[in-house]
């Protein structure tokens, strides 16, 4: 049995079952929500706080050396340096506009985790691990799209955010949230889906099954009409939230393509010795190393690499072209870290150093991931250019 919902101040009330359910909705760089958080803990005692985190955001936010724990060489060798790019991009633009009001982004979150703690309260952890969330954004999102969230992504960056308090307090509003969700359901309706209604769907769970008759939930106002709607619907089961945990597999095809390109590249090679004018062999090999190289080289250039990674650019790039398992930007990264390895100062400062055009090149850690991206997109620009001229010389 739900009841209607209340709105007391700065939360709303919700009664489901047995159980009391007040939500407060925040701006993720507000110190407003930071008060308002510690405020209304206070105000209503509540047996257990829920938090819009995972286990490794909520680490991040209170652990101040994280760094130490960061085993660069190793997350290389993982592959999983774009997820570690997509966080940084995010928590860049998070942090820029956070620089204008002093707060850092997610304050209000941990806040309410370590006041709750203070309290002798239940604090869960109520959202989707990122990883999965990002993976599940990847898979289910077409290529021509991908290359919209990608340049969205990181074209905002370098846009320029000033947000005070009084901008920020709009931005909590329900409606206006709702309408600039509406917006992104019309551009990228399975983005929207996975990394709002998902999560919505995920949290509305979590808060429904927290422990204590009386639970209080801090999320991002987004998040409220969604969950809202949510908790006061039917009882959502334990096989929708495993459905939506879990990272949709890789189709058939989509294994396919990195093997698609080596294999024409080898075809044409077989090709041209068996039927093509075989003088011409050595010239098709040298233009494959060449473009290959030579952009992959150019890519770790402008990342300003350096000179031993650009020099491995070359060398990796038309082989690793030839085998998808192994990209250039696998060994132009780990040589780039050995070479010049990032320092404490460079972990420390990395989130301050990515809210600026040029820190991402002076961060010794942020360069690392740009010689890993810029080599690969290069080497991936030589392969298409090498096919071009194999096809004319074999």
């Amino acid at each position: 049995m739900t009841a209607s919902p209340t709105t007391s101040g700065n939360y709303t009330c919700l009664r489901v079952d047995d159980k009391e359910i007040i939500l407060v909705g925040t701006a993720h760089i507000s110190q407003d929500s930071v008060d308002t958080v510690i405020r209304t803990i206070d105000e209503v005692i509540p047996d257990t706080v829920c938090v819009e985190l995972d286990n490794q955001r909520y680490q991040s936010l209170i652990n101040k050396k994280g760094w130490e724990s960061l085993n660069l060489k190793e997350l290389i060798k993982k592959k999983q340096v774009p997820f570690l790019l997509t966080n940084l991009a995010l928590s860049s633009y998070q942090k820029r506009m956070g620089l204008h009001t002093g707060v850092k982004p997610g304050a209000e979150l941990a806040a309410a985790a370590q006041t709750a703690e203070e309290r002798g309260m239940e604090v869960e952890l109520i959202d989707r691990n990122i990883r999965t969330t990002l993976l599940r954004v990847w898979r289910k999102t077409g290529l021509w799209n991908k290359m919209k969230v990608v340049a969205s992504l990181f074209g905002s960056l370098f846009e320029k955010q000033e947000l005070n308090e009084e901008e920020l307090a709009k931005l909590r509003e329900s409606d206006t949230l709702s309408s600039m969700l509406d917006e992104m359901g019309k551009l990228l309706p399975s983005v929207k889906q996975i990394l709002v209604d998902e999560r919505d769907t995920y949290m509305a769970y979590h808060i429904r099954n927290a422990p204590g008759e009386k639970v209080l939930a801090v999320v991002g106002a987004a998040h409220l009409p969604g969950i809202i709607q949510l908790l006061q619907g039917d009882e959502i089961s334990p096989e929708t939230i495993a459905e939506i945990s879990i990272v949709t597999p890789k189709t058939t095809f989509s294994k396919m393509i990195p093997w698609l390109i080596p294999g024409i590249v080898i075809a044409l090679f077989i090709g041209g010795f068996f039927f093509g004018n075989r003088d011409q062999l050595a010239n098709a090999a040298t233009a494959w190393i060449l473009a290959n190289g030579l952009f992959s080289a150019l890519g770790a250039l402008l990342a300003l690499g350096h000179p031993l990674t650009i020099l491995s650019a070359f060398v990796a790039a038309p082989l690793t072209s030839l085998n998808p398992t192994i990209g250039a930007g696998f060994v132009t990264g780990l040589v780039q870290s050995f070479v010049a390895a990032p320092t404490v100062h460079d972990m420390e400062h990395v989130g301050d150093d990515l809210t600026t055009f040029k820190g991402w090149w002076q961060n010794r850690l942020a360069r690392v991931l740009l010689v890993f991206l810029f080599s690969s997109i290069g080497s991936s620009i030589g392969t298409f250019v090498a096919l071009g001229w194999l096809k004319d010389l074999l």
